[in-house]
C-alpha cells in the first residue's frame, strides 16, 4: 500500500510536469507570436509617425512655394513699371535733346513747354525705388529641436502590474461567482479591468489539453465582479484577471481555482418508459408509444447481480445502460435521472410546458417496480399536478395525497437533504416553501419525474440557493423546537 501511494504520487507528479511542459511550450509560442505582433504594431505607429511628418513636409512646403511665387510675382511688377518708366524716361531726354536744337524761339519756347508738361507727369517721378517685399525667407524656417528631443525621450508604454485574487474575499452562491481583486501597488492609468473565466474539472494550475476555452468580460471598471446565471457542471472554474491602461493590458493574475458544488444529472432514457421522449434534461410523452426512439437491446441481463442499477453516487461517471427490462410500463410514464443521491444536500428544478396535462416530481429509491407511480409505494416521494378537467396539487407518498391549497407555480425548485431526512419543494421563482417530506431515507435516491400529455424541462448543475437555505435553517429550528414540545407532552 505504501508502494502503491508512491507510486501514485508519482504519477501525479508526472501528470503535473507534463501539463507545465505543455503550458510552457505554449507561452513559448505566444511569445514568439506576441513578439511579431508587438513590432508590427512598431512599424504601424512609425508608419503613422513618417505618414504624418511627410504629410506636415508637403504642406508646409507647398506654402514656401506659394509664397516664393507671391514675392516674385509682385517684384516682377514692380520691375516692369520701372523698365515702363525708363523707357517713358529715355524717349523724354531724347527729345528734349533734339529740342535743343531749334533755332526758332518760338518753336524752341512750345518745345520746352512740352517737356515740361511730359516731365511733370512722367511715371518716373511716382515709382517707388523700394522694393514691395524682401528676399527673406526666414519666416517660413522650422526649428525641431524640441520635437527631437521629445522623440528621443520616446519609451515603451509603461505595462500595468498584474492583479492579486483576494481569494477570500471570493464568493461562489446561488449559481453566481462573485471575484474581488487589487493591485499591488497604486495606478492612476488603469483605465479598466478584463476578466477571464473556465469550467474545468481539475483542481489546480489550468491546463492546456481537454479544457474548455476562456470566456472573457471586459471593460469592468471596479475590482469586483460578479458572474451570474452559472451551470456548475464541472466541479471548479478557473478565474483570472488582467488590468488595462489606455494603450496596453498586463500581464495576468495568477489564476485561482474555485469550487462550484452543484447536483449535475441528466434523464436516464435507457429506462424510461416508452410513451416517453426523452432527450437529456428534457422529457416528453409520446402518444406513439416511442416508436421514433432508439432501442436499446442485448443489455437485458447486465448487472443483474446487483438487484439495483449500477452505483451511482454524485460525482461518479454517468450509468450504464440497463435495457428495456427496467423500462416502467403501463400508465406509469416515468423516467428517472442518471445520477443517485447518497449523502449531503442537493437542489433542481423543473418547469412543465403550460398545456401539461398531468405530471410528478420527485424522488425514489433505485428499484421502483415497472407499474409502479411516483408517490404510490412507501419508497417514493413526490408533489403531484393534475390538470385534467380541473386543477389538483397534492403532495404523495406511499398512496397517501395531501391536497397542497396553493397557486401551481410554473417551476418546481427540489431540495434533498439525504443526510437530514428531508425532501422539500419550493417554489423555483419565489423561493415560496409548497411542502415538506420528513423521513429516514435508508437507500440512495433517483430524481423522478412522471408525465402524460405535456413535456418536462430539468434544470441541473444548480447549487441550493441561498433563500432555500434561509428556510431550512429556520423550518429546521421549528422542526427541534416542535419535536422538543411533543416529548415533553409524551
Amino acid at each position: 500500500e505504501t508502494l502503491q501511494r508512491i507510486v501514485s504520487t508519482l504519477v501525479n507528479k508526472n501528470d503535473e510536469i507534463h501539463n507545465f511542459i505543455d503550458m510552457l511550450n505554449h507561452t513559448i509560442s505566444n511569445v514568439q507570436v506576441n513578439s511579431s505582433n508587438a513590432i508590427s504594431e512598431l512599424d504601424e505607429e512609425f508608419d503613422g509617425l513618417y505618414s504624418v511628418l511627410h504629410e506636415m513636409k508637403g504642406s508646409m512646403a507647398n506654402t514656401i512655394q506659394q509664397e516664393e511665387a507671391r514675392k516674385i510675382q509682385a517684384l516682377q511688377d514692380q520691375l516692369s513699371q520701372c523698365s515702363h518708366a525708363l523707357e517713358s524716361s529715355e524717349e523724354l531726354l531724347e527729345l528734349a535733346v533734339q529740342s535743343l536744337d531749334i533755332k526758332n524761339p518760338a518753336k524752341l519756347l512750345e518745345a520746352a513747354r512740352q517737356i515740361k508738361d511730359s516731365v511733370t507727369v512722367a511715371s518716373a517721378f511716382r515709382l517707388s525705388l523700394k522694393p514691395k517685399v524682401s528676399d527673406s525667407m526666414a519666416h517660413l524656417m522650422v526649428d525641431f529641436a524640441l520635437e527631437k528631443r521629445m522623440l528621443q525621450a520616446v519609451k515603451f508604454l509603461p505595462v500595468p502590474k498584474a492583479p492579486e485574487i483576494d481569494v477570500a474575499a471570493c464568493l461562489v452562491a446561488d449559481n453566481c461567482i462573485t471575484v474581488s481583486w487589487r493591485m499591488p501597488e497604486e495606478d492612476s492609468r488603469i483605465d479598466h479591468f478584463v476578466l477571464e473565466y473556465r469550467k474545468t474539472n481539475f483542481d489546480g494550475l489550468p491546463r492546456l489539453k481537454g479544457e474548455q476555452h476562456w470566456e472573457l468580460i471586459d471593460y469592468i471598471k471596479a475590482t469586483q465582479y460578479t458572474l451570474s446565471g452559472l451551470k456548475f457542471d464541472t466541479k471548479f472554474v478557473n478565474l483570472r484577471v488582467q488590468a488595462c491602461n489606455k494603450a496596453v493590458a498586463g500581464e495576468y493574475s495568477d489564476p485561482v481555482t474555485l469550487e462550484t458544488k452543484a447536483f449535475v444529472f441528466s434523464l436516464d432514457s435507457t429506462s424510461s418508459h416508452l410513451n416517453l421522449k426523452v432527450e437529456d434534461t428534457y422529457v416528453e410523452w409520446d402518444p406513439t408509444g416511442g416508436k421514433g426512439q432508439e432501442k436499446i437491446k442485448g443489455k437485458e441481463n447486465k448487472n443483474r447481480s446487483n438487484a439495483a442499477s449500477p452505483k451511482r453516487g454524485t460525482n461518479s461517471p454517468r450509468a450504464s445502460a440497463r435495457g428495456s427490462r427496467d423500462r416502467f410500463a403501463g400508465e406509469s410514464y416515468t423516467v428517472l435521472g442518471d445520477t443517485a443521491v447518497e449523502s449531503g444536500q442537493h437542489y433542481w428544478e423543473v418547469r412543465a410546458q403550460k398545456d401539461c396535462k398531468s405530471y410528478s416530481v420527485g424522488v425514489t429509491y433505485r428499484n421502483p417496480g415497472k407499474f409502479d407511480q411516483l408517490g404510490k409505494t412507501n419508497s417514493s416521494w413526490c408533489i403531484h399536478i393534475n390538470n385534467w378537467l380541473q386543477t389538483t396539487f397534492s403532495a404523495k407518498h406511499n398512496n397517501k395525497a395531501k391536497t397542497l391549497d396553493i397557486p401551481v407555480p410554473d417551476r418546481i425548485g427540489v431540495y434533498c437533504d439525504f443526510d437530514g431526512g428531508q425532501l422539500s419543494f419550493y417554489n423555483a421563482n419565489s423561493k415560496a416553501l409548497l411542502h415538506t417530506f420528513r423521513t429516514k431515507f435508508t437507500q440512495p435516491l433517483l430524481p423522478g419525474f412522471m408525465i402524460w400529455c405535456g413535456g418536462l424541462t430539468v434544470s441541473t448543475g444548480l447549487q441550493v440557493p441561498s433563500a432555500v437555505k434561509t428556510l431550512q435553517r429556520s423550518e429546521n429550528g421549528l422542526s427541534g423546537s416542535t419535536s422538543s414540545l411533543n416529548n415533553v407532552a409524551q
